[in-house]
């Protein structure tokens, strides 16, 4: 009864008081954007070319005649999590999202695999950069912005250093793959770790993504080189509770240290997929894109 008299109060107040919401979370995390007719946001299935395949993809595309300044998300292993949720408030902020999957990842064709990964990342941001892609799904490719949580944050943040035209790097609990197999002596390790991640992944094995790890250890992770890539433009640093932090908190600081003048870093009490902080992970997220130059 008193629940019921409750809402019968808050919704004589109107809608505005119905939708009232802490000042420090974006309206785009909690409400729609006010429709265009002419320009409406939707979706478009893409087919990128990387590796001698077509990759899966999908444009969420936002409303207005745009062009519109752009995310690249990329996903974790296997990337059970996609973070779509996060994806749909970007758009209702006013941006586009682009996501895909590996190849050999969820059904996009070719084999799975780390470096793979790092190629196909390339060749998306090459697809939405073409000016026959970028038109049509109107990017503003001056403001590209690339984020990735888990593996795919170490796919960013190498991907980003190598790429100066690029107008900003999120990375959500970064995973430095690089760093999870520096010696032999580790494969049994990290075989057994790849093995639950095995059920959307094609042509690899636990053993082949562990040969792969310490193959690349430590030319491929979060180094000197990473940091002085990253230094050069925006870089938002998101850590949870998950044991990955330290690794990005001093990729955060070896950033600054590299003369990096605008590194935003920030922990939440959640869990490596931020189950019990999606609101909280948008309002980071939307609001350090909203600051963007």
């Amino acid at each position: 009864m008193r629940r019921a008299i409750l809402l019968t109060a808050i919704l004589a107040l109107g809608p505005a008081a119905a939708l009232a919401q802490p000042a420090n979370i974006p309206a785009a995390v909690y409400t729609d954007p006010a429709p265009d007719a002419a320009h409406p946001p939707r979706m478009e299935v893409l087919h990128i070319p990387s590796g001698g395949v077509l990759i899966n993809g999908v444009a969420y595309l936002a409303g207005g005649a745009g062009p519109h300044p752009t995310v690249v998300l990329l996903h974790g292993l296997p990337g059970n999590e996609k973070n779509l949720d996060l994806a749909q408030a970007i758009r209702r902020a006013g941006w586009n999202v682009v996501t895909f999957n590996y190849r050999g990842s969820w059904g996009s064709p070719g084999t799975f695999s780390f470096e793979g990964n790092l190629a196909d990342a390339k060749a998306v941001l090459a697809f939405v950069r073409d000016p026959a892609n970028a038109g049509p799904l109107q990017v503003d490719t001056r403001r590209l912005v690339l984020a990735g949580h888990s593996m795919g944050g170490w796919v960013t943040a190498l991907t980003a250093a190598q790429d100066p035209a690029l107008a900003g790097t999120v990375l959500i609990s970064a995973a430095d793959m690089g760093g999870r197999g520096a010696v032999p002596a580790a494969r049994p390790i990290v075989a057994k770790s790849m093995a639950g991640n095995m059920e959307s992944l094609a042509g690899t094995s636990p053993e082949k993504m562990a040969d792969e790890i310490i193959g690349f250890s430590p030319r491929l992770s979060f180094d000197a080189a990473v940091a002085k890539g990253l230094a050069g433009k925006p870089l938002l640093v998101l850590t949870s509770d998950d044991g990955l932090a330290p690794n990005a908190e001093r990729l955060a600081k070896a950033v600054q240290d590299a003369g990096g003048k605008s590194v935003t870093l920030r922990h939440e009490a959640t869990d490596h997929g931020w189950s019990g902080r999606r609101v909280a992970l948008e309002a980071a997220v939307i609001s350090w894109l909203q600051d963007l130059k």
